[in-house]
């Protein structure tokens, strides 16, 4: 334990799905390489649910930035999100950058949110921790505005 850093020393914004009534379809954060973060985790927020409508969210793993041989990490996608279980609900999912298939060269990862029946509102942040070279803010997405 370091008490002294700061938290944001210790994770990075690494992408994000910004807020947004998302039609039944996807919406999917942009490839991030793992090879800087141990461990990474994905929080996907849902507002309001549009009627009966579903939300399930995955993430993906590739061979480089542009998503060559990309393919789901096994078991690592959420219980599928229901409209009946009421709105403003979050989910998470922890993982590793040993969890990916490193044998066969796949490196990169996205979060995928799908709605489906209904417009919802959603959003989503892809968070790397325990850097393994710099601090976590050297690894923000531009959109990461301000660090107080």
């Amino acid at each position: 334990m370091t008490p002294n850093a700061r938290p944001t020393e210790h994770l990075s914004v690494l992408a994000s799905i910004d807020p947004i009534s998302q039609a039944a379809g996807t919406a999917a954060t942009g490839w991030v390489p793992v090879l800087n973060h141990d461990a990474l985790l994905a929080l996907i927020d849902v507002g309001v649910f549009g009627a009966s409508a579903t939300v399930d969210s995955k993430i993906q793993q590739a061979q480089d930035g542009s998503g060559t041989g990309a393919k789901d990490l096994t078991g690592k996608a959420i219980t599928q999100l229901l409209a009946a279980g009421g709105n403003n609900r979050q989910a998470a999912i922890n993982f590793r950058s040993s969890d990916l298939d490193t044998n066969n060269g796949f490196g990169w990862v996205k979060l995928s949110v799908t709605v489906g029946t209904a417009a919802s509102l959603i959003q989503a942040l892809l968070l790397g921790f325990y850097p393994t070279f710099e601090t976590g803010e050297q690894f923000n997405q531009a959109g990461v505005a301000q660090i107080v």
